[in-house]
């Protein structure tokens, strides 16, 4: 491994650490700001003689990068919410994807000449997918309701699945099968057969391999096994339906949702490590993406050169409208078209508001999945440079135009979760309190008999533990403060706890400095007061 190689290894990943940690601390977009830096660092680095080009891998991105995103995602989704909203998630995944590939094929094949049809269909199933993470991210930060969310993480767990066998069926199709000789009933059958059976086995594939990772994971109770066994499993789905041709993205999120629903029946160890580590990884991965897509734009410009500018700006204008307003159109319509074909419909579900339609529709920006397909293609594909480029242009284009005004869209429509954020801590003070009661009866009957008479003070420190954990959860509803405006005693519990943890740290360090305990001991004993102070945290 050269130098070169090592450095981009080492400096890309501590770049958009950078810039993201930059973001954060400004409260910025960080999607944003690392498309925009990629964007700047890319065109600086064409300049200079010597500087290494960062040319997208689309096996890395399709390989290395979308699994485990994907897994993660599917692992922090709720089964029986994604349930409750199949049919605009269905809706938006699959329909929206494909009524997007033919807007955006029918106008690039009628706007740009000698381009096939097949390769502009390629073309629109390559920008039809949106990548929800920009927008899940803003919409969780403003507090938009429970349903929305769900809906785009449910659409962006599913859409790349349709999107990357629409894409398949048109290169081959591009390269000789089908419309190419004109034989497009076959090739509509053809299509129509690829898209259910990639579909239908890899959803298979995901079943039986969540049913065998859900009984492993039962049966191995060590934490670091657990969460190594846990790293694999996306890549072994994702692999394992790619083998025979079906959709590794389907596979890879059948298992996630399945293991995230069975995530309680794990061990607590496993439940804590699972959570940081698919946090850092997922931060650490979806910020590499994002600064990946700026920089590929050099790269991208090169292969435009001797075409005119001013034509291929207005494909690229034509092609990025048609992405944002055939997503619009598509979400009032199957929002309001079932309504009024359905009467069972109607009478179960209410009529969601227009401005609840506009955010969905609004949130449309795309990712880096467009960008690797596009790279996938061969450098002889009909149009592929021109692709590339406009593929870029939708992609940068939606996530700076929707991505910067999507925060502003959702103030200025006032949709929010006020109400839903109270019926959440309402619910969670009564589970709390319903645990803490099931606690209390437990201890009862392991006291009854009598045995611990001689351990009351054991059993009392329980009791207490028990019934300020439940009463924390309901003072939480007011803020930590009684009616008095006086701090509770939880509230004051938690807060001299907090400063006596600080201050056992501070002792535990001054010892390993003063050599008096070694550093083994003092990551022992520090991990337990942080266990301690997350739990605090929660209380």
């Amino acid at each position: 491994m050269d130098v070169t190689t090592v450095l981009q290894l080492v400096l890309l990943p501590a770049c958009a650490v950078a810039v993201a940690g930059f973001a954060r601390w400004r409260g910025w977009s960080v999607p944003l700001l690392l498309v925009l830096a990629g964007l700047v660092i890319g065109l600086i680095a064409a300049r200079v003689p010597g500087m290494p080009e960062y040319e997208l891998d689309p096996e890395i991105v399709l390989f290395v990068f979308l699994p485990p995103l994907l897994y993660s995602a599917a692992l922090d989704s709720s089964y029986l919410r994604l349930r409750d909203v199949r049919r605009p998630v269905a809706l938006l995944s699959v329909g929206l994807v494909l009524f997007s590939a033919a807007v955006i094929g029918l106008l690039t094949y009628a706007m740009v000449p000698g381009l096939p049809l097949a390769a502009a269909f390629a073309l629109g199933a390559i920008v039809a997918p949106p990548d929800a993470v920009a927008a899940v991210a803003v919409a969780r930060r403003l507090g938009l309701p429970r349903k929305i969310i769900t809906i785009l993480v449910g659409e962006s767990l599913f859409n790349d699945a349709t999107a990357l066998t629409a894409f398949r069926v048109a290169v081959a199709a591009a390269g000789g099968l089908g419309v190419v000789t004109g034989g497009v009933g076959v090739t509509l059958l053809s299509a129509a057969g690829q898209l259910l059976y990639a579909a239908g086995a890899g959803l298979a594939i995901g079943l039986v391999l969540a049913l065998a990772f859900g009984w492993l994971m039962n049966q191995v109770r060590d934490p670091l096994i657990t969460n190594a066994v846990s790293l694999l499993i996306p890549f072994a789905s994702y692999l394992a339906a790619e083998a025979v041709h079906a959709s590794g993205v389907l596979s890879v999120v059948v298992v996630g949702v399945y293991l995230g629903h069975r995530m309680n029946r794990t061990t607590y160890g496993t439940r804590v490590v699972s959570y940081s580590v698919w946090k850092v990884l997922d931060f650490l991965l979806e910020i590499v993406v994002f600064l990946l897509i700026g920089l590929q734009l050099p790269l991208i410009l090169q292969g435009l050169a001797g075409q005119d500018p001013w034509r291929v700006a207005g494909y690229a204008a034509v092609v990025f409208a048609a992405a944002i307003v055939a997503r619009v159109v598509w979400v009032f319509a199957g929002t309001h078209l079932p309504r009024v074909l359905s009467s069972k419909i109607r009478e179960r579900e209410e009529r969601p508001p227009a401005s609840h339609i506009m955010v969905i529709g609004w949130a449309g920006m795309r990712g880096v999945v467009s960008l690797a397909a596009a790279f996938t293609l061969a450098a002889d594909f009909p149009g592929r440079d021109l692709i590339l480029f406009l593929t870029f242009v939708v992609v940068t284009g939606t996530l700076l135009v929707q991505g910067l005004s999507f925060p502003w869209l959702i103030r200025r429509l006032r949709v929010t979760s006020e109400g839903e954020t109270y019926r959440d801590n309402l619910s969670e003070a009564a589970a709390q309190q319903a645990a803490a009661g099931a606690a209390l009866a437990r201890l009862d009957e392991l006291t009854q008999d009598g045995v611990l008479e001689t351990h009351t003070e054991v059993v009392d420190r329980l009791r207490t533990l028990a019934e300020r954990r439940a009463m924390g959860a309901w003072e939480r509803l007011g803020g930590g403060t009684g009616p008095d405006g006086e701090e509770t005693p939880s509230a004051l519990y938690r807060r001299l706890r907090r400063a006596m943890l600080e201050a056992e740290r501070s002792v535990l360090v001054r010892m390993r400095d003063e050599r008096r305990i070694d550093d083994e001991v003092l990551r022992r004993v520090t991990r337990e007061l942080d266990y301690e102070e997350a739990t605090l945290a929660r209380e």
